[in-house]
């Protein structure tokens, strides 16, 4: 059986790696690194579009699942924040606001596809 290549589950993690990319252009701005930042907005704009494209191919009963999938992505972004807080509270000095917040939206996207997979095997 093949498998769809477009479904909501994906559709919330290229959100996720859409929110990851906007969080990082902050370390970006601050560090000058204008080449970087320039690829960062070129990739940003193409899994947007990916993630659009593949909307409109889901059907109407996969469109309703995804606004809870956001809600648990918001969710899990929340806790990355919370773990990346934590953690680095623990274990480093005092880092920019920026790294932290570029740390904790990539926690969070972990803890969402992790999170997605694991109910996936069940």
């Amino acid at each position: 059986m093949q498998r769809v290549p477009y479904s909501p589950e994906r559709i919330s993690v290229a959100v996720g790696l859409c929110v990851v990319m906007l969080s990082a252009l902050p370390r970006y701005m601050v560090g000058g690194h204008e080449t970087r930042q320039t690829l960062l907005l070129i990739a940003l704009a193409f899994v947007a579009g990916a993630a659009v494209l593949q909307w409109r191919m889901l059907s109407v009963s996969a469109r309703k699942i995804l606004p809870k999938l956001i809600k648990r992505l918001a969710a899990m972004m929340l806790a990355g924040a919370l773990v990346m807080g934590g953690y680095h509270a623990l274990f480093t000095d005092w880092i920019s606001w920026q790294v932290f917040i570029s740390h904790a939206a990539t926690c969070g996207l972990l803890l969402h596809a992790v999170s997605l997979w694991w109910l996936r095997q069940e």
